[in-house]
């Protein structure tokens, strides 16, 4: 099965993930600044570009597409702008590649009873970033996948589920300081190998992106009229942003930005084209 994100349930987690981020402070202060003296130059995403989320499977861009994310299992297209998505903070289902056969079993997040902390909506279990030693080597393996992308040519990479902390299931297990010292890792690494480091969702930390090594946005469902915070990305990365949308509501309020930063309604399967449910429109 690919790699799949869409924006979650939000829950009442979400206002405890606030209450940690707030109480954070400074970057500087509590988390330390993000350095790479010694890393090559990176090249973000065109802004206001025709975009295309292909995340379900690799297909020929339609005409004005300037820039497509694929799964890290995929290669780039040739001659736009490429991102590459890597699940990041959960592992793929069972029996999957990536699933959690495939990990130290120390290294899965677990509940009071020791059984490993399932994300119910895509049944990925969650990883267990809630020590220095355990998020190191969660970063080793998860590197592997970014050397993979910058191997085949991409442009950037797209660390998906950057928000687990704030599922009802990890209850607390796991927050938003931990998740910011991780992806750390990642977006070091990646910025060490030339790529670009999208911030996936997460709103409630994009105050501190600068610090946590993170260049642009990519957004799922910010128009959505139940939490309308596309506002909110522009705020934080200006025209550095990709919103995707998956209803109409949701489009009609991401739209107001389209000149601006690149919108674009995809099906929630986020199927190739021409396959049945297949979606893309543009503002």
């Amino acid at each position: 099965m690919p790699m799949r994100s869409h924006r979650r349930s939000r829950t009442g987690v979400i206002t405890a993930g606030l209450a940690v981020a707030a109480a954070l402070g400074t970057a500087a202060t509590l988390l330390g600044s993000f350095r790479s003296e010694a890393a090559p130059a990176v090249t973000l995403p065109p802004v206001n570009a025709g975009f295309d989320y292909q995340i379900g499977g690799a297909y020929p861009p339609a005409r004005g597409v300037k820039v497509v994310t694929r799964d890290v299992k995929e290669s780039p297209a040739e001659g736009l702008y490429n991102i590459c998505y890597v699940n990041a903070f959960q592992t793929q289902q069972e029996g999957d590649v990536g699933g959690p056969q495939d990990w130290d079993r120390n290294l899965l997040l677990r509940d009071g009873d020791g059984t490993p902390v399932v994300d119910p909506d895509w049944d990925e279990v969650i990883l267990d970033i809630s020590s220095p030693t355990k998020r190191d080597r969660i970063a080793k393996k998860i590197n592997a996948q970014i050397d993979q992308c910058a191997a085949k040519g991409f442009d950037a990479v797209e660390l998906d589920n950057y928000d687990t902390y704030t599922r009802d299931v990890a209850d607390g297990r796991i927050t938003a300081r931990h998740a910011q010292l991780y992806i750390r890792l990642l977006s070091r690494h990646a910025h060490s190998k030339g790529l670009a480091v999208g911030q996936k969702n997460t709103v409630e930390l994009a105050w501190n992106r600068k610090a946590n090594g993170l260049d642009f946005a990519i957004a799922e469902e910010c128009g959505d009229p139940r939490w309308t915070e596309c506002g909110k990305y522009v705020s934080a990365f200006g025209d550095n942003a990709v919103f995707i949308e998956y209803t109409d509501a949701g489009m009609g309020n991401a739209c107001d930005y389209a000149d601006r930063v690149s919108v674009v309604r995809r099906d929630v399967e986020v199927a190739e084209s021409g396959s049945d449910g297949y979606v893309r429109a543009t503002c």
